[in-house]
Parts: structure tokens; sequence; C-alpha cells
């Protein structure tokens, strides 16, 4: 468990006071924690942040339980991590036992947090914000579309050399119970484009070592543009797949091997290997040190 409760000293104040007090916190995160549903008094959840509470009270916290992985980039203003495959860049609820973030603030502290989205399924750099002021200036930077990313992908099939895929996208409304899925829209959606390149084809595997650069930012946009253009990335658990399929992986009800005979790999193939950009006057220039290429062709067998 990720998330463990805490017994408080009732002082006998408002709530959001006695978690200050308690914890020594500011009075915003008191409210938030409150707000999140997070204390109980009497086994009770208490809602009402000014609420005079007379009981046993309890906190429930985020416990972080690092693994020890370190960033590749560090510096005063943010840091930069290389996510592995299958990892949670952010807790999804009180049953999930690890994510990127127990790393994050074990070594920066709860105000740290992540700039951008990066899936679970996904591997490779993301960047990590240290303060509030770094993380305001780092999402306008991509907000304003000045960071550029690129990503290195296995897909099925050889891919024409250079292509770009534009290519309207909006969730998908079928597979709701399932997971967060994305649809190629003709009319409406967000504009979403990618461009594409061929770096190798492995004859004997029908696969391309594809360099992706996404010139947006939406959810699975390189993952929907790669299948829409009918080379999957191997790996893939969500798009061309039977919903009783989807649902087996994604509560791990499948072994390694049907897995791979289903997506083609054992791993979801897409790694996001460079961000370049420039801040606060001074360009970074940051790529993934890994042999992504080798770990790509290992998860095709078991």
């Amino acid at each position: 468990m990720a998330y463990k409760k805490i017994k408080l000293i009732n002082t006998q104040k408002p709530a959001f006071k006695i978690l200050m007090q308690n914890l020594q916190i500011p009075m915003s995160e008191a409210q938030r924690l409150i707000a999140k549903g997070r204390l109980f008094c009497d086994g009770r959840v208490v809602s009402a942040k000014n609420e005079l509470l007379s009981g046993e009270l309890e906190i429930l916290l985020y416990e972080n339980n690092p693994r020890g992985q370190k960033p590749i980039f560090d510096n005063q203003n943010f840091a930069v991590f290389d996510k592995e495959s299958g990892v949670l860049s952010h807790p999804n609820g009180r049953q999930c036992p690890y994510s990127l973030c127990d790393e994050i603030w074990q070594l920066f502290g709860k105000e740290a947090c992540i700039a951008h989205r990066l899936d679970k399924d996904t591997s490779g750099l993301i960047l990590v914000a240290k303060n509030k002021k770094t993380q305001r200036s780092l999402k306008a930077l991509f907000e304003k579309r000045q960071i550029q990313k690129e990503y290195l992908a296995l897909a099925s099939g050889k891919t024409p050399l250079e292509f770009e895929v534009n290519e309207a996208m909006d969730l998908e409304n079928s597979y709701d119970n399932v997971k967060t899925r994305m649809r190629i829209c003709s009319v409406g959606g967000r504009s979403a484009i990618t461009k594409f390149k061929r770096l190798e084809f492995f004859e004997d595997l029908n696969v391309s070592l594809v360099l992706a650069r996404p010139l947006t930012g939406r959810q699975h946009q390189i993952r929907l543009h790669l299948f829409h253009m009918k080379h999957k990335i191997l790996g893939e658990p969500l798009y061309g797949l039977e919903k009783t399929d989807i649902e087996r992986i994604l509560d791990k009800k499948i072994s390694e091997e049907e897995k791979i005979s289903l997506t083609g790999a054992k791993r979801l193939c897409l790694h996001s290997i460079r961000l370049i950009f420039e801040f606060e006057g001074e360009k970074f220039d940051i790529s993934s040190k890994r042999d992504i290429r080798a770990e790509f062709l290992a998860a095709l067998k078991a």
C-alpha cells in the first residue's frame, strides 16, 4: 500500500487547523487534504474544513516507497527522469504501490511535480519541475509548443521513409469502461500532427524502427496515428484488439507469451528519447542514454 493512516492529536480546533498543526503544512495543503476526503474522525470522512472535531482523528497520507531511481539530469529548477515502461507517472489511487512520484517527492519534496504527461506503458524522458514557479514556466512552454519531443517506436510493417499524420483526435466513447482510448475524428476533435521518419527496417521481423516528432501533445497521439496508418506499435495493448483481450491485458490476467502473441511484444515499444527546449535563456538538449533499440528487440521474445 502506498497510503497509510496516521493518528493525529485532536486540539479541539477547526479541522484544517488541526492538520496544519499536526503535519506542519500550510492552510492550502490542509484544505486540499480535507477536500480529497483524507481526514477521518471516528472512522467518518470529514468534509467540512471548519468543522470542530471531537473524537479519534486519522489522516490518510501517501507514503513514498522509492526504489532508488535517480534523474539523468538535475539542476536547481528541474530534473529529467528516464522512466521505465509499466511505471505510472502519478499514483492513481489508494491501491497504487509505486509511481515515479515516489522518487520525485523523496528527492525534491512534495512541491515537485511532473511537468507533462507520459503514459504508463511508454518509457523514457519525463520532465519534473522542482517548484511551482518552474512548473508554471514549463507548462507555458508546452502549451506554446516550445518544447520539442522526440520518440522512438517499433512499428509493424515497412513504414514510408518519411511521412506526416495530420488527423484530429477525440475521446473514444465505446470503450470508456475499459480505459481512456482515443479515436481519429473526421469532424471535430482536437488538432494532432506527428512527423515520422523510418530509421531502420528489420526485414526478417517485418518491423520498422521509427523516429516520431509530435507537433501537438494529445494523449496517445503517436500510438493512434501509427495505428491509423496501419503500422501499429508493437506491444500496443489498447488499439486493434478485442475488448475482452484488452481487459485481460490491463488486468494482468494473461501470460507473457500470449501477450506477445496478441500484441507483438511484452511491452509497448514506445520511448521518449529526447527533449529540446530553452529555459530562462539557456538551451537544453537532453537525450536518453539507454540502448532502446536493443530493449525493443528483446521485448519481442518471452
